[in-house]
C-alpha cells in the first residue's frame, strides 16, 4: 500500500490537484485499530511503498528540504522510485515534518505490535535527477559526491555521464529560471544512455553505475566499485529501524554480483532479513536466487500473466504449464494479481468486475505454500476508474499524484460497518481465503497433484473454464476446485490412482468439509468413484478430507 492514498479522505480529489486541493495520507492513519484489521485479514507483513523521501513538486524548503524543479518530476506527488535521499522519509507522510523519522520508526513499532512485520522500499538501480541527501549520517560521502563526470564510466562514480552532452529531453523543462540545468548529461534510469530522453523514458531518473561499463560490455567488480559500499550502508541503515524485509525495485537491472555480495552482509547482522526482487526474465530466476540470495522473486510473468490470459479466456491448461516450467525456483516465486505497476484485476482493463478478478487471487493463494500480496482496496473490489492527473483513466491506482482511494476512503471513514453489502462479500472472501492459506497445513506446507489430466471428458474442465487441483499434508487430504466462469460448474472429478500412491494414502471413506462454506459430509475416496463438486459462478471449494478410522 502507499501511505500517501492509505488515508486520505478527501473526496471529489481534483485531477492534477496539489496537497492543499487534494490532501494526503499520513502514518498516523494506521492507527492500531485499523492495523488489527489489516492483520485480520490473513496479513503477515505489510509492505509500505514511498516511504523514502522523493523528488516532489510540493516546496518543502521551509523545512530546510531543497525543493525540486517540477519539470523533472512526474506528477505533482512524484514518483515513489525517484529517490531524492536514501536516508530521510518522504515529509508528506508526517503530521510533524521535522519529526518525520520518529513517526516512521512509530508506525514500524505499531506495526510489530499488531503482529505484522514490515516490508520497506530499497531503489537500487536509479534515484531522482536532483538527489541531494541532508539526512545522511555524518561523514558519508552523498551519491556523485567524489565523481569525475568528464568520464562517461569510472568505477569510483556513483553516476554515467555523457560528457560534453547538455540533458536536452523531447518535451519540456522549463523557461528561464525554471528551466532544469544538467551539464554534464547523466544517464536515465531505464538505461537510456542519450541526453534527450522521451516521455516514455525514466526521464525523473538517473542511472546507478555499480561496475558496468556499458560502452565495452566488461564488469569491473574487483576492486569493489564505490557505489556498492554506498548501497550496502544504506540498507543497514533501515535495518536498524527494524525493517524486516526489503522489496527490491528492478533488481535484474544491477548485477546479481552485487546482490551476492551485499545480502549475504546484510543478513550477516540481521539473519532474518528477507529480500524481495522485482526480476521479470525468467533466465535470471535461478541466478537471482541460488547466487544473489534473494528470497523471493516476483511472479510476474509466470502465474500472473498466466491467469491474466485465462481471465481473457485461455485455457486453465496453462496453470498446468506454468508451475511445470518453474523449476528449482518455485518455492522462491511471490504471487500477486495486483500491485502498483498493474491494472486492478477488478477494472474495466483486466477482469472488469470484483467477482471475476476473485478466482484469480483464490487459485494464487491455494495453488502452494509460497506468500502472495494483496493491493490494499483490492479485497474491497477497487475498480480504480478515476483520470487522477498524472496517471490517466487506465485501471490503475496512481503512484504519481495526491488523490484518494475511493473504496478505501469509505472504509478510514465509516469503518467496516460503513462498506457497501457487496464490498463486505468481497472482503469476506478475501479474508476466507488468506486465513485458509495461512493456518490450513495442507495449504501452507502440503504437497501438490494436479488433477487436470485426468479429467480432460469433463466438459465444465475441457472447456478450460475450471481449474481442480489436490494438496496434501499429515493425513489430510485437499480437493479443490476453482471455476472461472459465470456460470455454474458441475465437476465430477476423477481421482487417479497415482494420487493415493504419490500421497501414500489409501482409498476409503473420508470425513469432508468444505472450508469456505463449512458444509460437512462423508465421503467415498477412490480412483473408481468421482468427487462431485458444485461451484457457483466464480467460486472456489476446498474439500478438507480425512480418512475415517
Amino acid at each position: 500500500m502507499l501511505p500517501r492514498l492509505f488515508g486520505n479522505t478527501t473526496e471529489n480529489c481534483v485531477p492534477n490537484g496539489t496537497l492543499t486541493e487534494n490532501g494526503v495520507g499520513k502514518f498516523s492513519d494506521f492507527t492500531p485499530e485499523r492495523l488489527k484489521e489489516i492483520k485480520g485479514l490473513g496479513t503477515t507483513h505489510i509492505w509500505y511503498t514511498g516511504v523514502i523521501e522523493h523528488a516532489t513538486a510540493t516546496d518543502y524548503s521551509a523545512f530546510g528540504i531543497k525543493p525540486d524543479n517540477k519539470y523533472v518530476v512526474k506528477g505533482l506527488a512524484g514518483s515513489p522510485y525517484a529517490i531524492k535521499d536514501y536516508y530521510d522519509i518522504d515529509p508528506d507522510l508526517a503530521n510533524d515534518v521535522p519529526s518525520r523519522m520518529t513517526e516512521w520508526e512509530a508506525l514500524i513499532a505499531r506495526t510489530h505490535e499488531a503482529g505484522m512485520k514490515v516490508i520497506m522500499d530499497f531503489v537500487p538501480n536509479h534515484v531522482a535527477r536532483q538527489y541531494a541527501s541532508d539526512a545522511a549520517p555524518e561523514g558519508t560521502v552523498d551519491l556523485g559526491g567524489n565523481d569525475n563526470n568528464n568520464c562517461a564510466f569510472s568505477t569510483q562514480n556513483n553516476f554515467y555521464y555523457l560528457p560534453g552532452q547538455t540533458f536536452a529531453p523531447f518535451f519540456n523543462i522549463g523557461e528561464g529560471d525554471k528551466h532544469y540545468n544538467e551539464f554534464p548529461a547523466k544517464v536515465t534510469g531505464n538505461d537510456c544512455f542519450t541526453s534527450s530522453p522521451s516521455i516514455n523514458d525514466w526521464y525523473e531518473t538517473v542511472k546507478l553505475n555499480y561496475g558496468v561499463d556499458y560502452t565495452t560490455g566488461w564488469c569491473h567488480f574487483n576492486p569493489i566499485p564505490d557505489t556498492w559500499y554506498k548501497m550496502r550502508d544504506i540498507l543497514l541503515f533501515w535495518a536498524a529501524k527494524g525493517v524486516d524485509a526489503f522489496r527490491c525495485d528492478m533488481a535484474e537491472m544491477v548485477p546479481v554480483e552485487f546482490w551476492e555480495w551485499c545480502i549475504a552482509q546484510v543478513q550477516e547482522r540481521y539473519p532474518d532479513m528477507i529480500f524481495i526482487a522485482e526480476v521479470y526474465n525468467p533466465n535470471q530466476y535461478y541466478n537471482y536466487v541460488k547466487r544473489g540470495g534473494f528470497t523471493y522473486l516476483y511472479d510476474k510473468v509466470g502465474l500472473y500473466d498466466t491467469l491474466k490470459d485465462v481471465v481473457n479466456g485461455h485455457h486453465t491448461g496453462a496453470i498446468t504449464k506454468w508451475w511445470q516450467s518453474i523449476g528449482h525456483v518455485k518455492e522462491n516465486m511471490l504471487h500477486f494479481t495486483e500491485n502498483h505497476d498493474e491494472q486492478r484485476s477488478a477494472s474495466k482493463f483486466f477482469a472488469g468486475n470484483p467477482h471475476r478478478a476473485f478466482p484469480l487471487f483464490a487459485l494464487s493463494s491455494l495453488i502452494d505454500g509460497n506468500p502472495i500480496m494483496l493491493y490494499f482496496g483490492q479485497e474491497l473490489g477497487e475498480e480504480a476508474t478515476d483520470a487522477e492527473g498524472f496517471s490517466g483513466a487506465d485501471g490503475r491506482t496512481t503512484i504519481f499524484d495526491y488523490w484518494s482511494v475511493p473504496t478505501v476512503r469509505q472504509w478510514i471513514k465509516k469503518g467496516l460497518r460503513g462498506l457497501t453489502a457487496e464490498q463486505k462479500e468481497i472482503r469476506n472472501k478475501y479474508k476466507k481465503v488468506l486465513n485458509i492459506a495461512a493456518k490450513e497445513k495442507g495449504i501452507a506446507n502440503g504437497l501438490f497433484f494436479d488433477l487436470m489430466y485426468v479429467n480432460g471428458n469433463n466438459d465444465a474442465i475441457s472447456t478450460g473454464r475450471s481449474y481442480i487441483f489436490a494438496r496434501y499434508f499429515k493425513k489430510d487430504l485437499y480437493i479443490i476446485a476453482v471455476n472461472f466462469r459465470s456460470q455454474e460448474a458441475e465437476l465430477n472429478i476423477n481421482i487417479p490412482s497415482h494420487l493415493f500412491d504419490y500421497f501414500e494414502i489409501t482409498e476409503g471413506e473420508y470425513n469432508c468439509k468444505e472450508l469456505i462454506s463449512a458444509n460437512k459430509e462423508i465421503r467415498n475416496i477412490s480412483q473408481n468413484e468421482q468427487f462431485a463438486v458444485k461451484l457457483s459462478s466464480y467460486e472456489t471449494a476446498i474439500w478438507k478430507c480425512s480418512k475415517k478410522k
